[in-house]
């Protein structure tokens, strides 16, 4: 399947739900969003339909998202029905980790491949701030379960921001040294109104993660289609530097979004968005 832009799609990303138990500050207003009705959500039984059709034109690759996907009742038993279709190589999932000491072992039993673990911290307080009351020890705990269930490589993703994490750069990078972990650094989005003040003045490249550790080495990665891949000396995983603002990775997009409510979308940046205009990008 190509798109309009002569770009191969074979990877899906779908949203089981809008909802979150975090109330991270650059991504939900501090009051939730508004809760969907069960008829206005995709029923499991749509998802792997879509992911049955999405197969015979040529995807092999299935994400599940949210929000949080682990607050959706009945994820294993999707994983498993996802994982047994046809065609599909890799079902994999983007958490933020806190329910996944309870589910890790359960997801890997039903098929899930690996997991993106969002965590823009390893400082307790600092965690508990930007999430509006999270336990940071959940998601440690959660990262814990993901290796030892051989969710791996597990892949952390880490959105950069000035003035709040930018001064646990070099903690992220040496998490990579001793395990298989991949550590990604993400450029902050502004995401409309629901980020408030917070956001303000906190963007930052990701090219200063290289600034800091000039012993950072490219790693040719011909599958990373978002992702620019670096390694220390001797470490078992690598530092990922996604760059949306920056306009890296739009003309090697090979995704599809599907809403939690079935609606496509094909953009998840600024620059992707420029893309659809000007074709010839």
């Amino acid at each position: 399947m190509k798109d309009g832009h002569g770009r191969k799609i074979d990877y899906i990303r779908i949203s089981l739900t809008d909802l979150c138990n975090l109330r991270c500050k650059y991504c939900i207003p501090e009051q939730g969003v508004q809760k969907k009705s069960h008829d206005e959500i995709l029923r499991f039984e749509e998802i792997t339909e879509i992911v049955r059709a999405s197969v015979r034109l040529g995807v092999t690759k299935v994400r599940l998202t949210g929000g949080e996907p682990l607050v959706r009742r009945g994820v294993v038993s999707l994983v498993g029905q996802i994982a047994a279709i046809d065609g599909i190589r890799d079902v994999t999932m983007t958490t933020n980790a806190t329910l996944l000491g309870e589910y890790a072992r359960q997801l890997k039993d039903a098929g899930l491949s690996r997991v993106n673990i969002s965590l823009d911290t390893l400082d307790a307080g600092k965690y508990a701030d930007i999430t509006r009351g999270g336990d940071i020890a959940e998601a440690l705990a959660g990262i814990e379960a993901a290796k030892a269930a051989g969710l791996s490589p597990v892949k952390i993703n880490t959105v950069l921001m000035r003035g709040f994490n930018d001064d646990e750069i070099e903690a992220f990078v040496r998490m990579t040294m001793d395990e298989a972990v991949d550590v990604r650094f993400i450029e902050l989005m502004p995401i409309g109104g629901c980020a408030g003040s917070f956001t303000q003045g906190r963007q930052m490249p990701v090219s200063e993660v290289l600034g800091r550790f000039g012993q950072l080495t490219r790693v040719c990665d011909a599958e990373s289609h978002v992702s620019v891949n670096y390694r220390l000396p001797g470490a078992k995983g690598r530092v990922g530097l996604i760059s949306p603002i920056g306009q890296k990775f739009c003309d090697r997009c090979n995704r599809l979004r599907i809403t939690a409510d079935g609606k496509i979308n094909r953009c998840c940046s600024p620059a992707d968005r420029r893309l659809r205009r000007d074709p010839a990008r």
